[in-house]
């Protein structure tokens, strides 16, 4: 099929041709600041490094769903209501049950994020009061819907929410049927500060364009897991950590610099090195990293830690390419318990809070979102009968 020439394009009626919106401003936002050259995140006007030395999981979730800190009681507020709203409609439990124990654990997520909608009441129009209702009630019941699935796929009985403790406490206590230290709970609660929000990635640019059609938070957020689910978006920790241990199989003969060596010469993608933005170390990679370290040392783990650091180094010596949040979270995940294909369900755990407040900051000053597109196929084809095609 012919195609026209991009570079004979009629630049004042196309003006902006980007191949993946490089560099296309399609909405503002409070929710996040994103400095690529020299390694800056700001959630709502705080440095991530203040907030992850600081807040916890739910002061970050009023930050970004009010664009400020909450006070002593609206904090004691929110972590009530959100515990509140931990539990799952009876339906949703037994979809959690019944489905396959083979399923892709973000498939199954999305699926019960979209069933949540069913047990919601029908809108009622009081905009922000209703948006933040629903935010809650997404946020409590993801973790819930995760740990119910992976005990039920390994044949454990579900363990049921408390009524108390933080969300990243809960959500280890369902996972685990134990109650998690202080050490584990704050680890916890520290990716999914650091997972929280990220500028107009591709799952929030999801969540926004369903919401800029005036559709539900739900519908928002399953298309938001949706886009999460694929690849390229998320799911690069569990590669990481799959590669990790496929070193680890080699034994005594492994070798992480010969592996990424061996890896960059067959021209093999190596995960969770580099990003689309950043230019420079990803500012969430270095908490992550002290993180990786304490914990495979006190798991024993060392190995694991050492090797990830030989690979960055070849990285950097090699491809001048820095690791991203993606590459020590696989780490700081195996090292607390959690099975490398429940990554991706804890990074959307986390991302809810920030989906969530994109979704009501495009409902505030909503306009539907409706790029173009460059048809570069022919015009005008003459038809021909279909006995002689």
């Amino acid at each position: 099929m012919a195609q026209h020439n991009l570079e004979q394009i009629d630049k004042t009626e196309y003006p902006h041709i980007n191949k993946g919106l490089d560099g296309i401003v399609a909405f503002s936002t409070t929710k996040s600041f994103i400095d690529g050259k020299s390694g800056e995140l700001i959630y709502s006007g705080y440095n991530i490094d203040t907030l992850a030395e600081n807040a916890t999981f739910e002061e970050v979730c009023f930050l970004l769903w009010n664009d400020r800190l909450p006070n002593q009681q609206e904090l004691e507020n929110l972590k009530n209501e959100l515990i509140s709203q931990r539990e799952l409609p009876s339906p949703v439990l037994e979809y959690i049950k019944t489905t396959s124990k083979d399923a892709e654990p973000m498939a199954v997520l999305r699926s019960a994020v979209s069933m949540l909608a069913d047990f919601e009441k029908p809108d009622t129009g009081s905009g922000d009061e209703e948006s933040i209702h629903h935010a809650v009630s997404i946020t409590a019941q993801m973790p819930t819907i995760i740990a119910a699935f992976d005990r039920v796929r390994n044949g454990k009985d579900i363990i049921a929410p408390k009524k108390e403790g933080s969300t990243a406490f809960n959500f280890l206590y369902m996972l685990n049927g134990e109650e998690p230290g202080e050490a584990a709970e704050k680890t916890m609660d520290l990716c999914l500060i650091l997972h929280a929000e990220h500028g107009m990635n591709a799952s929030t640019f999801t969540a926004r364009t369903i919401c800029a059609t005036e559709s539900d938070m739900f519908s928002a957020i399953t298309g938001a897991i949706g886009a999460l689910k694929g690849p390229l978006h998320g799911g690069a920790n569990t590669a990481v950590m799959n590669m990790l241990l496929n070193l680890k199989e080699q034994g005594e003969k492994a070798d992480p610099v010969a592996f990424t060596k061996e890896k960059l010469s067959r021209r093999e993608k190596i995960m969770g090195f580099g990003h689309r933005v950043y230019k420079t170390f990803d500012p969430r990679a270095f908490h992550l990293r002290k993180m990786s370290k304490k914990l495979s040392e006190e798991t024993g783990q060392q190995k694991l830690y050492e090797w990830s650091e030989a690979m960055v180094k070849t990285m950097k010596e090699e491809k001048d390419i820095d690791p991203n949040v993606d590459f020590f979270s696989a780490t700081v995940y195996y090292s607390i318990g959690i099975k490398p294909d429940l990554y991706t369900c804890i990074f959307a755990m986390s991302r809810i809070s920030g989906w969530s407040a994109h979704y009501m900051e495009q409902a505030a000053n909503n306009r539907l979102v409706r790029p173009r597109a460059l048809y570069i196929a022919e015009k005008n084809l003459d038809w021909t009968p279909v006995e002689d095609r």
